[in-house]
């Protein structure tokens, strides 16, 4: 029996040897040996959890801040309520322009691109997008909104609505489908559409919409680039005035005498006040207006395609026709000897009154208007107009003109005044 409890004691013994390692063995040394292991990557995993966390707060409030500065922008520009201005949806004039497709550009100027668009209800509209890259966009943005907002008039361009989401800026106009009156007056083509029941029609609602600006709306308001391209016509050929990026408004205590420092707007149009020391008025405007006028009178542009020519600015060129009293030679020859002598010869007398050096002689838009529409008035006799005597290479003014282009010409190949000593 002893044999076989000392085989069963060395059994035992084997059988003990042969079975798994208890917990405290070396399964617990491993366990041991992998916990520091364990504990970096759980840290490592926390602190990159805390890190993005921490990023994303940082994002989210840089965002909200910026959106809510964004907000607090364009509700200053206008407070909302029911009578006020509608803030249209983007979504609502991506639909109306297909998404701006090229089809639908109507043209491009400092401003941004416009866009011809059409609502769900079938309306027609004008879009006006902020260009990114414009550097003082924002400002005509501003401006713009909240000048004609303000402004009702039969010859100033409607505004619909406007549009501030993401990062677009849009101005919704109403859409007039002559678009603008250089694309008219200067084509050879489309100039005999012009006749002169029309023409003097013309004028004599740009007075009108500019004398709305000057004195008869709430604001006082010097328009500053009153130029062909910036006069729209609608279906039945009626003007109106558009762009208001350059609008300043005169304060009271300004005596109605402004220096900016600095010329913006288009030259040729500009009074040489203007265009040589920044110093503007609604002198300014009236200038700009005798240039217009004279330039639907003749069917030329007071630029330097005429310069070349004829080797003296428009307005020059008038004069000396006034002068030697052969006002007929300044006249479109595509109105051939249609028009109103009386009429024609009153307008001419009118524009050459605008163009005066002088902005205190300058006549104001209410007696410009007066003497287009009176037949009896007697007219003073006009001074001799700034001399424009070569065209130079002007830097672009910072400010952009915003105006709707067309390819066919070029809008600022003009001159600038240079007054020389009498």
């Amino acid at each position: 029996m002893a044999p076989a409890g000392h085989l069963g004691g060395h059994g035992h013994r084997r059988l003990l040897d042969t079975a798994p390692a208890p917990a405290g063995g070396n399964g617990a040394g491993r366990v041991l040996t992998s916990s520091p292991d364990a504990m970096r990557i759980m840290v490592g995993v926390l602190v990159t959890v805390v890190f993005c966390t921490l990023l994303y707060c940082i994002y989210c409030w840089r965002w909200r801040k910026r959106n809510a500065i964004k907000r607090s922008l364009f509700e200053s520009l206008w407070p909302r309520s029911s009578s006020d201005l509608p803030l249209m949806d983007l979504a609502s004039i991506l639909a109306a322009t297909d998404n701006f497709s090229k089809a639908n550009k109507l043209g491009e100027g400092g401003f941004g691109p416009v866009y011809r668009g059409v609502l769900r209800g079938g309306s027609e509209i004008a879009v006006k997008r902020l260009s990114a890259r414009s550097r003082q966009g924002a400002a005509e943005f501003r401006n713009e909104v909240e000048l004609i907002a303000k402004l009702q008039h039969r010859n100033l361009v409607r505004l619909l609505g406007w549009c501030a989401e993401r990062d677009e800026k849009l101005l919704i106009y109403e859409y007039l489908p002559n678009r603008s009156l250089d694309a008219f007056l200067f084509d050879q083509n489309k100039s005999r559409q012009l006749g002169w029941s029309t023409r003097h029609n013309i004028i004599l609602g740009i007075a009108r919409g500019i004398l709305y600006l000057h004195e008869d709306s709430l604001l006082k308001i010097v328009h500053r680039d009153l130029k062909a391209s910036n006069v729209l016509l609608d279906d039945k050929m009626n003007p109106k005035i558009s762009d208001f990026g350059m609008a300043k408004i005169f304060e009271e205590e300004s005596g109605g005498i402004n220096n900016t420092g600095r010329a913006v707007g288009t030259y040729g149009y500009m009074a040489p006040e203007f265009a040589l020391e920044g110093v503007f008025s609604v002198k300014s405007d009236v200038f700009s207006f005798g240039v217009l006028l004279l330039e639907i009178l003749s069917g030329q542009r007071n630029g330097a395609l005429y310069l070349e020519e004829h080797h003296q600015s428009l307005i020059r060129g008038a004069w000396k026709l006034w002068i030697k009293d052969h006002a007929a030679d300044f006249m479109d020859l595509s109105l051939g000897r249609l028009y109103s002598r009386d009429e024609a010869w009153r307008c001419y007398h009118v524009g050459l009154l605008c163009v005066q050096e002088n902005p205190d002689v300058r006549p104001t838009m209410s007696s410009v208007l007066l003497m287009l529409i009176s037949d009896h008035m007697n007219l003073p006799k006009p001074a001799k107009p700034p001399l424009y005597t070569k065209l130079r290479s002007i830097p672009m003014p910072a400010v952009p003109t915003t105006e709707l282009k067309t390819p066919s010409h070029s809008i600022n190949d003009v001159t600038i005044t240079t007054i020389e000593p009498r």
